[in-house]
């Protein structure tokens, strides 16, 4: 049986950083958008990227068998398990609290699939910050500038694309508790983790454990 290090939930718009070593695994259970980032935990500057582990896969959606590459061609995880009905997203970036402002002036998009945009209805309902926010304070203690945080892995966030128009939409997933996305460190590797605030559900729990 795998030795659990690690189980504890976030809640809802927070963020917190693990440590993998290289073998341990890691899953994440959402009932929300999960924000995910990874780094080489020996050499920080190498980072997931998103544009190499699309290119070096010839896909844009990243699933059970695929893996996450860094912006050098080194592979950071592997996703050994995936249990989402939906298609993680890879094109977008994160929400964070200017973003969150943007879309309510209507300086910044987010469509809804089916029409329409998702917009809070009042300023006071924005929320304070976002995933941003989150993962540049989950990641502090390790030094790293929140201006080099990358690209993030959307967990559980269904993003539709027009094939023609290469339009993005934002389409919801009904999950529970038991839905969960699993991954392999083939490094050493420091990842982090944002509940988003944008999402349906305050559950996102984090397990890491010994294979």
């Amino acid at each position: 049986m795998p030795k659990t290090l690690v189980d504890e939930t976030l809640p809802i718009n927070t963020g917190k950083a693990y440590e993998l070593k290289q073998g341990q695994l890691l899953r994440v259970y959402g009932q929300t958008t999960a924000d995910f980032v990874a780094f080489n935990l020996h050499d920080l500057k190498e980072r997931f990227d998103q544009a190499r582990t699309k290119s070096n896969q010839s896909k844009i959606f990243i699933s059970t068998g695929d893996v996450l590459y860094s912006q050098r061609n080194n592979v950071l995880l592997t996703v050994t398990d995936d249990q989402f009905p939906g298609h993680h997203d890879m094109q977008k970036g994160m929400c964070s609290r200017k973003r969150i402002e943007m879309v309510f002036m209507g300086k910044s998009r987010r469509d809804k699939w089916g029409g329409g945009q998702q917009v809070e209805q009042r300023w006071e309902d924005l929320p304070s910050h976002g995933c941003w926010e989150n993962l540049s304070r989950a990641t502090e203690a390790w030094g790293i500038d929140p201006d080099d945080l990358p690209g993030p892995f959307n967990l559980f966030q269904n993003t539709r694309i027009d094939g023609d128009t290469g339009i993005m939409y934002w389409d919801l997933v009904d999950l529970d508790g038991d839905v969960y996305v699993e991954m392999r460190a083939e490094t050493d590797c420091l990842v982090a983790v944002s509940n988003c605030p944008g999402g349906r559900g305050p559950l996102t729990r984090i397990v890491v454990s010994e294979p």
